[in-house]
């Protein structure tokens, strides 16, 4: 039997979600049924992809798809969203734009969106689960003999550092970002590293990629002019975290971006109690 809502229920019916993480909240919550469209990167829930028409990239939408799902609920992110914003709002669509870049506010996003779905008990109960989980890696961290540098690689021409709920989240996970400086700054093009010599001079002990949208090359990032002297580079210290799971501000940065950063810590710590 098709589980809809029922005539009593006064939130959203039919939400279309322009990024990944809307979505990934919605199913956790088991408000997946509201759902009529998707962004075409959506990965989490792997389900979602087949049940769920590709309406949007990141920064593109087919606005005449969209409106044919006749929505009347559409969720964003971020002012590179704008552009989508402005064309389904003047078409008559209700549209909520959020701007959460850090750990905290994922936090808060994951709370909202439950409230404005009217699932705010189960919302704040899985906002608890991802702050234990966070709580419990933390403690493990604490007993680490040494914090391995990070440098996190978010693009590799031009170099991109990582955004805030990342560094925020090598932290949390054990290590300390070589550029917390950068980190803080909302658009990639404000985080662009102008001189590679930035990264050796940092010394990294641990240098994790994630490149949006294409495989990370750890031995195209060794191999580049200078960065031989690099402790992860001597220590073949290079890891790839998957975009999906760290890239997006929302629930898989919490649990599997984490952990993926987590388990690398704990293995460079061993090396060095070693």
């Amino acid at each position: 039997m098709t589980d809809v809502p029922s005539s009593t229920d006064h939130y959203p019916q039919r939400i279309v979600c322009l990024t990944e993480e809307p979505t990934e909240v919605l199913y956790a919550l088991g408000e997946e049924r509201r759902i009529v469209g998707i962004s075409g990167f959506t990965v989490r829930p792997p389900r979602a992809r087949r049940e769920k028409p590709k309406v949007s990239a990141f920064t593109s939408a087919k606005i005449d798809e969209i409106l044919k799902l006749e929505p009347d609920f559409v969720i964003g992110f971020s002012d590179i969203q704008a552009d989508i914003a402005r064309e389904l709002i003047k078409a008559g669509v209700e549209v909520w734009i959020s701007n959460h870049r850090s750990v905290k506010g994922i936090l808060a996003y994951i709370r909202r969106l439950g409230a404005m779905v009217g699932a705010a008990e189960k919302a704040a109960a899985y906002a608890r689960k991802a702050e234990q989980h966070i709580a419990d890696i933390e403690a493990i961290a604490a007993s680490f003999v040494r914090r391995p540098k990070v440098y996190f690689e978010e693009w590799d021409e031009p170099l991109i550092t990582g955004i805030r709920w990342v560094a925020e989240l090598i932290r949390i996970a054990g290590g300390d970002d070589v550029f917390p400086q950068m980190s803080g700054e909302s658009l990639a093009k404000h985080r662009i590293l102008a001189d590679a010599g930035e990264v050796v001079r940092a010394a990294p002990d641990v240098i994790l990629g994630s490149w949006c949208g294409k495989r990370f090359r750890p031995e195209r990032v060794a191999a580049r002019e200078g960065w031989d002297a690099i402790p992860a580079v001597r220590h073949g210290d290079l890891y790839e975290i998957k975009s999906p799971i760290i890239l997006q501000p929302g629930p898989a940065a919490l649990f599997d971006g984490l952990d993926a950063m987590h388990r690398i810590f704990v293995e460079w710590n061993g090396k060095q109690r070693g």
